[in-house]
C-alpha cells in the first residue's frame, strides 16, 4: 500500500515508523531534508526522484511530491480492541456497510481529532482502509483503533454484554441529538446514506437519535453525520469527566 502527502507521511513516520519500506520525495522538495532526517533515524531509505517519477508512481494523485510504500493496514483483533476501549475509556463506532472510502477516510480523521474512539466494521459489504482512506484521512490513521468482524450485530451484542449502550442515528424519528443525555460507555452505531442501519443491527440498539436539521429536504452525508454526533459524544463525555 501506498500512503501519499506530507502529513500523512510524517505522521506515519512519528508514529510506526517500523510500518513504512520506502519514501519518494520528489527532487528539490522544501520538506526533503526535513523527511530525510527523520528516515535516517528509523533506517527508511529515501528516493529522490524527478516530478515524472512522482506522478507514474501516483497515478497522478495530488501526492504533494511525497510518497511512502508501507505495509498493508493492520486491523485489531475484536476482542483486544474492546480491550482497549474499556481500559482507556473509548467510544465504539459501528459502521454499518459504509461503502465510500473517502467518507471512511474523513470520519477517520475527524474521530482522530477528537479522540478517544475506535471503529468497528464488518468484513462483508463494507469499504476497508484502502490507499484512498490513507489519503483522506491525513495521518489520522495512525490514531484510531480499527477492527473487522464477521458479523457486525453479533459484535454490537459483545459489547452490550460487557456494558456499552448502543445508540443508533436515524434521519427521523429519533430523540433529539442535541437535547438527549447519552449514557456511557457508549457505541454509535451509523448506517450507510443508502440504506441506513440495518434490520438486523437496529435489534440491537438501545436509543434511537436524530441530528435536528432547519432544512429537511437537505442531508448530510455519512462522513458529516458521524462527525456531528461524535462531536456531540465526546463533548457530553467531556462533561461528565468534569
Amino acid at each position: 500500500m501506498r500512503l501519499f502527502g506530507k502529513n500523512p507521511v510524517i505522521e506515519r513516520i512519528k508514529v510506526n515508523p517500523k510500518s513504512i519500506r520506502k519514501i519518494y520525495i520528489q527532487t528539490g522538495h522544501p520538506d526533503s531534508a526535513y523527511i530525510r532526517k527523520k528516515a535516517r533515524k528509523w533506517g527508511i531509505v529515501v528516493y529522490g526522484v524527478p516530478q515524472a517519477k512522482i506522478l507514474k508512481i501516483t497515478r497522478n494523485l495530488n501526492s504533494q511530491g511525497i510518497v511512502a510504500d508501507v505495509e498493508d493496514f493492520q486491523y485489531m483483533d475484536y476482542s483486544d480492541l474492546l480491550d482497549q476501549a474499556k481500559k482507556k475509556g473509548l467510544s465504539l463506532l459501528f459502521l454499518d456497510n459504509l461503502k465510500d472510502p473517502q467518507n471512511l477516510g474523513a470520519i477517520i480523521r475527524s474521530i482522530a481529532c477528537l479522540g478517544d474512539f475506535a471503529i468497528v466494521l464488518p468484513k462483508k459489504e463494507s469499504v476497508g482502509v484502502t490507499e484512498t482512506v490513507f489519503r483522506v484521512a491525513s495521518g489520522g490513521d495512525n490514531y484510531v483503533l480499527i477492527s473487522r468482524v464477521p458479523n457486525l450485530s453479533s459484535a454490537i451484542a459483545i459489547a452490550k454484554n460487557q456494558g456499552f449502550w448502543i445508540v443508533g442515528s436515524v434521519v427521523e424519528g429519533g430523540e433529539d441529538l442535541l437535547e438527549k443525555p447519552l449514557p456511557f460507555p457508549i457505541g454509535l452505531v451509523v448506517g450507510s446514506e443508502q440504506k441506513g442501519i440495518r434490520d438486523v443491527v437496529k435489534k440491537q440498539i438501545d436509543i434511537k437519535i436524530t441530528i435536528p436539521m432547519k432544512q429537511p429536504r437537505l442531508s448530510l452525508n455519512a462522513a458529516q453525520a458521524t462527525t456531528i454526533l461524535c462531536y456531540e459524544i465526546a463533548k457530553q463525555k467531556n462533561k461528565k469527566s468534569r
